[in-house]
């Protein structure tokens, strides 16, 4: 499972890279997690607001901060 955070690198973005960091520790899963904060890239999912979730290629949610429960039903 590779898991993205999109984001400039804002406060609300570092939250959601710990949160999915958080979720993945709760559930037992092991996964890559990676930061993405050129934005060029960020615009090919189609996302205009961040931070953004992507799990697998997928946009999860855009424009929110998720708690790791959030997360963790997602995964």
């Amino acid at each position: 499972m590779k898991i993205e955070v999109l984001g400039s690198g804002c406060a609300k973005c570092t939250q959601l890279y710990d949160n999915v960091k958080k979720a993945l520790a709760l559930a037992g899963k092991a996964a890559e997690v990676v930061k993405v904060q050129d934005i060029p890239t960020i615009m090919k999912y189609g996302v205009m607001s961040t931070p953004a979730l992507v799990i697998d290629g997928k946009v999860m949610f855009s424009g929110k901060l998720a708690t790791p429960e959030e997360i963790g039903g997602m995964l």
